[in-house]
């Protein structure tokens, strides 16, 4: 098909204009930047507002990342437990050594001379409190009783929680393991389910207060020492920790592996105490009372098992170095 040589002069001429390349000024050219860095500027601007409200930034007054916040916190820093060495109230829980059972007359308690809170032996109280306050027994109470088995915890821990006393002291386990027979003992599962409920409550009734978990004795090493003894042993015939105190000086297989099965079960309870106690950053277990070997001067001259006055002034000792060390 012929073109007309007006159409061919037309198409050429649009040809020619967009090839043409149009240079700007200098001038020009700054302005024209100056105008898209102030709109993009702007655009960045209203962003920012934006994401700050909205929280993706975080406010000046928030925690940083690297850094303490405006009031000079350290963000996610959280206040440390420290154990208080000199706590200034204390409460007793547990049985019959912590009630001072027949260390001042045969079969009855004597609190007086109690480990824990005794104010005629130099106690855990004496030691820990002023003395005005540990003579006057005004922050000190004993909420032990002779006979106490683990199960008898709660009722003691709810009598201690309206003291609020600042430190907890408990002893507990050895008539959990000194009943008629080993069979009747209690299990190490049932042991360890009530001690920590247990805990849990005093933990609900009483946050802050510190509590000393000592272990329990070594009832095998009693029976050894005091078993020297001929009225001791005339004693023990009327019920005390008939599981290894009967039959005293029986030593075959059966006596002895009856006294052996009782300390295993102690050492079982003693776990427990430790597992349980070491779940708490206020709570202190103490394995030197197991650990003692009692003397016949440190056992009752009425029982020879439960501790002497001496006795109970070494529990003390025990108590008040574990309490007053500067790390667990």
């Amino acid at each position: 098909m012929r073109v007309s040589a007006t159409r061919r002069k037309r198409s050429a001429a649009a040809s020619s204009t967009t090839r043409t390349i149009v240079r700007p000024s200098p001038r020009t050219t700054r302005r024209t930047a100056g105008r898209t860095v102030g709109r993009t500027g702007m655009v960045l601007f209203t962003t920012a507002a934006v994401l700050s409200s909205a929280g993706c930034f975080g406010s000046s007054d928030g925690p940083s990342r690297h850094g303490p916040t405006r009031a000079g916190k350290t963000p996610g820093a959280k206040r440390s437990i420290v154990w208080n060495t000199r706590p200034t109230s204390i409460a007793s829980l547990g049985d019959s050594i912590t009630r001072g059972f027949d260390a001042c007359s045969v079969l009855s308690d004597c609190p007086e001379v109690s480990w824990s809170t005794g104010t005629d032996v130099r106690s855990l109280a004496q030691r820990l409190l002023p003395s005005a306050t540990a003579d006057a027994g005004t922050h000190a109470w004993n909420f032990a009783k002779t006979g106490a088995v683990v199960a008898d915890l709660p009722g003691q821990i709810e009598a201690a929680a309206a003291r609020k006393p600042k430190l907890i002291t408990v002893m507990i386990g050895a008539n959990d393991a000194c009943r008629d027979s080993v069979d009747d003992m209690t299990s190490p599962e049932q042991f360890r389910t009530t001690f920590t409920s247990a805990l849990t409550r005093l933990r609900r009734d009483l946050p802050k207060t510190q509590v000393y978990v000592a272990s329990v004795p070594d009832l095998k090493r009693l029976w050894s020492e005091g078993r020297k003894n001929v009225f001791g042993r005339q004693i023990w015939k009327l019920g005390i920790c008939p599981s290894m105190l009967k039959d005293s000086q029986d030593l075959d297989a059966a006596s002895n592996d009856r006294r052996q099965r009782v300390a295993d079960r102690v050492t079982e309870y003693n776990k427990v105490l430790k597992d349980v106690c070491g779940r708490d950053v206020l709570c202190r277990f103490d394995p030197a009372v197991h650990k003692y070997r009692f003397t016949t001067h440190e056992l009752s001259k009425w029982d020879w098992f439960h501790p002497s006055k001496a006795g109970q002034a070494q529990l003390a000792d025990m108590a008040y170095r574990r309490i007053t060390a500067s790390a667990p």
